[in-house]
């Protein structure tokens, strides 16, 4: 017998602001009650299988351009920006530009930066290591990613700071202070955008082994991307392969350098870096959570969601399922990633496109921080981001090591 969703007799929560350790607790007690919760403005799906379901099921789009349409004071050229991206695209021109960039994004491809991750990361440490202090968001985590982006795109190394700037103030969108951040957004979109297309017009006369020479030569069946296209995907690239990773990166420290065992052992067992990446990952990810929207009436376990019905899949919830992991809130570097996979990069059709690339700049920085700081330990108390900033991790993390 199926029952409208509104009629469910449900766990209510409002979690909006609260802190996001605090929201985890909350919503795992809503579990044991049901795979759903109430929250103010629609329903939080709780369970891994039911999050995977979710987020599978092309009938429910991604909801970040209603989203930012709903927001307060949001400009409207903003949102309908980001339902063309690539992020908020459905249905088949969402298809037929993920079929068409998808090749570029594999694993071999993010491989073939490894050299420059681990060169990158290098730096970085070597700044900080003689010291036997540093704060590693500032020093490490905050300009890690922009280099190894410049060079995926084939932008100048000297340009990482222009990247990183218009990267910082566009990520701004999902700090809900729209009023304060608008006029910053659009300035960094507008530079970024002049930037990629006098990029796209060199590339065309002179392609080069870079990404963007990719995406330019990308075709199927006489198919390709436009100009419009190619900077959207751009602009993708740049927004998803920086401020996840960075946060990420924080996310994960923060847990291991509080369990020294772990550290440690990482420090010992740099093989450990796939597993190690899984597991703080699905531990602590920096995107706790993301939308959806019923396009139609959409029946699923006999629930039935009304057409509009905002639906939030709540990875870390999903992450930390007893019925998927034994004990799933230890930390365990070498727990067996076969078999259960985590929610932090998504799942289904909006499944992270880059996260080959993800996934191969945390597997060089963690075991190398491990390495050159083995006795790393925080100086101090560790600064969370506001709980409702988007993709999230700490603001500070001072640390302290003995200086090498």
């Amino acid at each position: 017998m199926t029952t409208v969703v509104h009629d469910l007799e449900l766990p209510e929560l409002d979690l909006f602001g609260v802190d996001r350790f605090a929201s985890r607790v909350a919503l795992e007690g809503a579990r044991e009650f049901h795979w759903l919760a109430r929250f103010p403005n629609g329903y939080v799906v709780t369970r891994h299988a039911d999050v995977m379901a979710i987020l599978g099921d092309r009938r429910f789009h991604s909801a970040i351009g209603v989203a930012s349409q709903m927001a307060d004071g949001v400009d409207p050229e903003l949102g309908d920006r980001q339902q063309r991206s690539i992020l908020g695209m459905e249905g088949e021109e969402h298809q037929r530009v993920r079929r068409l960039v998808s090749p570029a994004f594999t694993p071999k491809r993010a491989d073939r930066l490894r050299p420059v991750m681990q060169r990158v990361i290098g730096e970085l440490v070597d700044a900080v290591v003689e010291q036997g202090h540093c704060e590693l968001v500032t020093d490490v985590c905050e300009p890690y990613p922009i280099p190894i982006i410049c060079e995926l795109l084939g932008a100048p190394a000297e340009d990482w700071r222009l990247f990183s700037g218009w990267a910082t103030d566009i990520f701004r969108v999902f700090n809900n202070d729209m009023e304060n951040d608008r006029d910053r957004i659009k300035q960094a979109m507008e530079e970024l955008d002049t930037y990629v297309r006098a990029m796209i017009e060199e590339r065309r006369s002179r392609p080069a082994d870079d990404l963007l020479t990719d995406l330019i030569a990308a075709e199927e069946a006489g198919d390709r991307l436009t100009t419009d296209e190619l900077v959207m995907m751009t602009d993708a690239v740049l927004m998803a392969g920086t401020d996840t990773t960075r946060n990420q990166l924080a996310c994960s420290v923060a847990l291991l350098v509080q369990q020294p065992d772990q550290w440690r052992r990482l420090a010992e067992e740099p093989d450990l870096a796939k597993p190690v990446v899984e597991e703080t990952m699905r531990h602590l990810g920096a995107v706790g959570a993301t939308a959806r929207i019923a396009s139609e009436d959409i029946e699923y376990r006999d629930v039935i969601f009304p057409s509009g019905t905002l639906v939030v899949t709540s990875l870390a919830t999903a992450n930390v399922d007893p019925e998927v992991w034994d004990d799933p809130h230890r930390l365990d570097i070498a727990r067996p990633t076969a078999g259960a996979t985590h929610m932090s990069l998504g799942w289904g059709l909006h499944h992270c496109l880059g996260a080959s690339l993800a996934r191969a700049e945390l597997q060089e920085a963690l075991p190398l921080l491990a390495r050159r700081m083995p006795d790393a330990q925080v100086d101090g108390e560790i600064e969370w981001k506001p709980a409702l900033v988007g993709i999230w991790g700490p603001a500070r993390l001072p640390l302290k090591f003995t200086p090498s």
